[in-house]
């Protein structure tokens, strides 16, 4: 590997928008690593990536796991110049029919797993590196059945504006970029039976009259952890057609 090759990891790696970014910067160039729960998946996506691209298998809502997935990549790389903390989902549940299991998995995988990997990367990132956490519109606008989802994305953001004042001096950066609904198997997964219904509601709520696609997310986390973000800090960045704020 050139010395010179810029190191991503991208968890939550192997499908929907975490996969359009971690192909993304293979195609700028870098050495991804995606991670993710499942080998099979994690398997398939880095056969589409290419040679550039490997894959460790982490639940990041343990923090053992992620400090076996951080001690593989020390010792494979030594270093990582871009983390992309994606893994996340949520559960369609109206108050009412909420559970303390769904609760659970959100808030152990949404904000748990964003804490204890930002945490557990520190090490391996250097001056000039950069985090981009993939969060949600749902953290301004969770609309209904998503309330605990749009909770632990708004929790995100506000563990971001802390950690941006900790990293003070350390030259990482850290961003939050926000999609909105973005047309992945899991958001159709999510509207189960009702997808179409589902879908029409999101594409007549946006003023630009559709949901956007990966690629479009991609685009803007490539950025983000880009040199030509340099200063751009602390920021949460909304790529969702202007839906949120209509």
């Amino acid at each position: 590997m050139p010395t010179d090759m810029k190191i991503a990891l991208v968890t939550g790696g192997s499908s929907g928008i975490g996969f359009a970014i971690a192909r993304k910067m293979t195609a700028l160039g870098m050495r991804v690593i995606i991670a993710g729960r499942r080998k099979d998946a994690l398997d398939r996506a880095v056969g589409e990536l290419g040679a550039n691209a490997s894959g460790i298998v982490v639940d990041v809502s343990s923090p053992a796991s992620l400090e076996t997935l951080f001690s593989q990549i020390r010792i494979d790389f030594g270093r990582i110049d871009t983390l992309v903390a994606n893994a996340g989902g949520g559960v369609h549940a109206p108050l009412g029919q909420i559970t303390e299991a769904a609760y659970d998995q959100q808030f152990d995988t949404n904000v748990k797993g964003i804490v204890f990997t930002v945490q557990a990367a520190l090490p391996l990132l250097r001056p000039g590196s950069s985090i981009v956490v993939v969060g949600s519109t749902s953290s301004i606008d969770p609309g209904p059945s998503m309330s605990i989802y749009g909770a632990t994305k708004a929790a995100v953001r506000n563990l971001v504006r802390s950690w941006v004042s900790d990293l003070k001096g350390s030259g990482i950066r850290i961003n939050i970029v926000s999609p909105g609904p973005t047309n992945t198997q899991s958001l159709r997964d999510g509207f189960g039976e009702h997808a179409e219904e589902g879908l029409a509601f999101l594409r007549e709520k946006s003023p630009m009259g559709r949901i956007g696609e990966p690629e479009e997310i991609a685009e803007v986390a490539a950025f983000l952890a880009s040199d030509a973000a340099s200063y751009i800090n602390g920021v949460e960045l909304f790529a969702d057609g202007g839906a949120s704020q209509a």
